[in-house]
């Protein structure tokens, strides 16, 4: 749980944009000049995708950048599911290394198995863990089934895991790996980035809620 929450509320959709690409610099930024590297975390989805691209005409020192996915589809790198695709597509070119956190192992538990001993070669915690939210509360692809527990209460070297939501979300019904909540509470700053009043309700109520949420994915993850 965060031990501080500060509130953001914008008017129009560019004044987000501008907010988010303006706070994801300075924290890069300022990664840079004290460690000489930075490592964030960011989002794949079509609202977190104009700010990157905004973001990557930034005069940051990308060559210093490592990005991950906080969450990625178990789909072929080629497939419009995929976050680490669309991320790579945007920033590789600036030159920032960008890491999957997917691999080709067939069986989901495997996956994040792979995607936990990746993230252990990494310079840790992360700079920046830059998170989206959904309607149903959840974050990441932290999402309720078998493997919710996991992901919410993994131990701290636990750092990613596969998941199998259940139900799968209608848009893209496929398992997931995904930064367990322990991993995204060691990131130095974490940003929750969100539009409409029905996720600000949900988030809200987590909020509010606490360990007893309904909502048990962002209430672990703020």
């Amino acid at each position: 749980m965060a031990e501080e929450i500060e509130w953001w509320d914008f008017d129009a959709a560019e004044d987000l944009i501008d907010a988010v690409v303006g706070d994801v610099s300075f924290i890069i930024e300022s990664a840079l000049d004290a460690r000489g590297q930075a490592l964030v975390a960011f989002p794949g989805g079509s609202t977190p995708k104009p700010i990157l691209e905004k973001l990557a005409q930034a005069n940051i020192r990308w060559k210093s950048v490592t990005i991950i996915p906080t969450d990625d589809r178990l789909v072929p790198v080629d497939n419009a599911l995929s976050n680490v695709a669309m991320i790579a597509k945007i920033f590789i070119p600036k030159g920032a290394r960008v890491l999957p956190i997917t691999s080709d192992a067939a069986d989901y538990k495997l996956a994040g198995g792979a995607a936990n001993a990746r993230l252990a070669d990494l310079h840790w915690p992360p700079d920046l863990v830059w998170l989206g939210m959904g309607t149903d509360g959840h974050t990441a692809s932290i999402f309720p089934g078998p493997d919710l527990e996991t992901a919410l209460e993994g131990g701290k070297d636990v750092r990613a895991v596969g998941v199998a939501p259940d139900p799968l979300p209608p848009e893209a019904p496929v398992n997931r790996v995904t930064l367990t909540a322990s991993a995204i509470g060691t990131a130095r700053t974490a940003i929750l980035v969100i539009n409409g009043a029905e996720k600000r309700a949900v988030l809200e109520a987590a909020i509010e809620q606490g360990s007893k949420s309904a909502y048990p994915s962002v209430a672990h993850a703020m």
